[in-house]
């Protein structure tokens, strides 16, 4: 079972704050590596990706409205977390960039930072700080321990739904309702 591009969605009786209600997006996996995701609707505070550029004096050239830079960067994970982590939609390809999906891929250099704002820039972003990380057959050992629903990622959820209704409508993109979940799921 390969789970790149799924999203696990967490199980609502996850109490830990990080993965409270959680959706992470799965980058890589592989049975005999284990698993890489982000985390795509824990946003860091007030920080945007145009305060990123500034903190690495990176200035934004906007040319167009439709190249926001006032979205939120997300807390991708506990690991890594002054490194940043772009997904993004595949028109453009950069120094560092790993393809996920045929939609969907991504990138760690600086490259891709230096094209928001400009005509270069991906038409969907999404930027996290840190990553989620499992060891060969930890992420299967939590799946039959069901505190996650797994169900193939969708880039308008991953890129478009409002960040508050990311994990409700993650569960509904597989029919169920997450809200009305106990944690016998699975058991019979």
């Amino acid at each position: 079972m390969n789970l790149q591009h799924n999203f696990l969605i967490a199980m609502p009786f996850i109490q830990d704050p990080l993965f409270k209600r959680s959706v992470v997006y799965i980058c890589e996996h592989d049975e005999e590596e284990g698993a890489m995701g982000l985390i795509v609707n824990k946003p860091i505070g007030n920080l945007t990706i145009e305060g990123v550029l500034k903190k690495l004096k990176i200035t934004p050239k906007v040319h167009s409205s439709t190249m926001k830079l006032d979205k939120p960067v997300f807390a991708g994970g506990p690991l890594a977390e002054d490194r940043g982590f772009i997904l993004h939609s595949a028109q453009h390809v950069y120094t560092s960039s790993i393809r996920i999906s045929n939609n969907t891929i991504i990138t760690t250099s600086r490259d891709v930072l230096e094209a928001m704002g400009t005509d270069n820039q991906p038409e969907e972003i999404l930027v996290a700080l840190g990553y989620c990380a499992w060891e060969k057959t930890q992420l299967e050992n939590e799946l039959m321990g069901n505190a996650w629903l797994t169900v193939p990622a969708e880039t308008n959820i991953l890129f478009q739904t409002p960040i508050a209704d990311r994990w409700r409508e993650a569960a509904r993109s597989m029919g169920v309702d997450i809200q009305n979940m106990t944690s016998d799921v699975g058991h019979a």
